[in-house]
């Protein structure tokens, strides 16, 4: 423990990162800034070919944070899983999606832990950044990397630090937001607060890998419950012929006991739809019922449908059919300025559409293509008129949207994040929650 504590004092420790992604690539950027040699493994060639040419390929990561290092070699990437020998550090960034029936998919984490296995030397402390449900670096990691010998809190060092990326944040970045950590013992808890401690300006530590786990679950449950409270009041608003949004600003003005979350077209991304059900589904395997979980993940899920029946009330009020309407979904991204569209409800929306026969487009200048979910179709010329629509649908309200110009020219829009609120124009066109 001593050896490897003094390494992390002096830099002279090797850290690898597994999966170089959102999670990954800061944090092998900050590794690299405080002088220590870091390595990014990934089962991506491009995104290692574009690392080892000091290229950043994600928006919240300047190229200017990688290509120095890269020059002095304290930064390289590689596909070779053989790197790991050579480790001092290793943290585990990989997926952890969810599969056909909401449960855990597993198979990114256990891979990953069975490399590292097959590479382990003694000295070596181990960190899981990749949101699971609590009880996964006790039951996984710990007996796989002390099946050979090696002792917990004296040969191998193992921890939980859940991730806390804000993709598109410009305050809130890896170096200056609070890092929870929890050790699978006192001492794997020493070893990694002095690796983090290098590179972040505050360590939280917690006393186990479990609380760590449940940290990271109970912020995002927090969010898709009151996500899911306020669609759902959203819904409620229509029928009382209520401005949702206009509710939600004016409680916002209470300065205690209120924190404003905003209705949408669905949830999206790489967090909020997907980690509060590993935690549904860790308390189904204990035979209790998550109630406020799956509700809210029912409302949440339910809310493309909703736009799709939304826009098709929108079109009837106007004499038009959805069957054979040419419909703009603008933004298909999962949050406002990002690429990222991992989860986005623009796929159900489109989805949705097209089943009930409208010819369905997006304009996204952020996202040049799709080829998922069932979906294949490039963005449209943002500067084509919305006008040759017969309806636009504001999935993502980007900060590029011209909304004057998009109320002006429009025949009809459907606008899920209130994003035309300030423009003046004509309102009897636009479509709310």
């Amino acid at each position: 423990m001593q050896s490897l504590l003094r390494k992390i004092e002096i830099k002279t420790a090797h850290v690898v990162v597994v999966g170089i992604g959102y999670v990954g690539l800061p944090l092998v950027a900050e590794f690299a800034r405080a002088g220590l040699r870091v390595t990014g493994l990934d089962k991506d060639p491009e995104k290692v070919r574009l690392l080892n040419a000091g290229e950043s390929y994600i928006a919240d990561v300047p190229t200017s944070d990688l290509a120095p290092h890269v020059k002095t070699r304290k930064l390289d990437a590689t596909t070779d899983p053989g790197v790991l020998r050579e480790a001092d550090a290793v943290i585990v960034c990989v997926p952890t999606p969810l599969n056909k029936t909401k449960d855990p998919d597993m198979r990114f984490i256990v891979a990953a832990t069975e490399e590292i296995a097959r590479y382990q030397h003694d000295g070596m402390v181990v960190i899981l950044e990749s949101t699971t449900y609590p009880g996964t670096t006790t039951e996984v990691l710990v007996p796989k990397l002390t099946e050979n010998g090696a002792v917990l809190g004296r040969t191998v060092f193992i921890a939980f630090s859940p991730e806390r990326v804000d993709p598109g944040n410009e305050v809130y970045k890896t170096k200056n937001t609070p890092k929870v950590l929890g050790g699978a013992s006192p001492e794997c808890l020493q070893v990694a607060s002095a690796l983090y401690s290098l590179i972040l300006d505050k360590i939280v530590p917690v006393s186990s890998t479990e609380t760590a786990e449940m940290v990271k679950l109970l912020e995002n449950t927090f969010r898709a419950v009151n996500i899911g409270l306020v669609n759902e009041i959203a819904m409620m608003s229509r029928k009382l012929g209520i401005d949702p949004f206009e509710v939600i600003r004016a409680a916002a003005t209470k300065p205690f006991g209120f924190m404003p979350f905003y209705p949408g077209p669905g949830l999206g991304g790489h967090c909020i739809p997907i980690d509060p059900l590993y935690l549904s589904w860790k308390l189904r395997t204990l035979q209790y019922q998550a109630r406020f979980i799956e509700l809210a993940d029912s409302i949440n899920s339910g809310m493309p449908a909703y736009v799709v029946e939304r826009t098709s009330e929108a079109l009837n009020d106007h004499g038009k059919p959805v069957r054979g309407s040419k419909i703009l979904i603008y933004g298909v991204a999962y949050k406002r300025d990002v690429s990222d569209f991992r989860e986005s409800p623009a796929f159900a929306i489109i989805h949705g559409l097209e089943k009930r026969g409208a010819h369905v487009s997006y304009m996204d200048p952020y996202v040049a293509e799709l080829d998922e979910d069932g979906v294949s179709l490039k963005s449209i010329d943002p500067k084509t008129r919305f006008g040759d629509f017969d309806a636009v649908v504001v999935v993502t309200d980007h900060k590029v949207l011209e909304r004057e110009r998009l109320l002006t020219e429009a025949r009809l829009v459907v606008d899920t994040r209130d994003a035309l609120r300030a423009v003046v124009g004509d309102r009897s066109k636009v479509y709310g929650l």
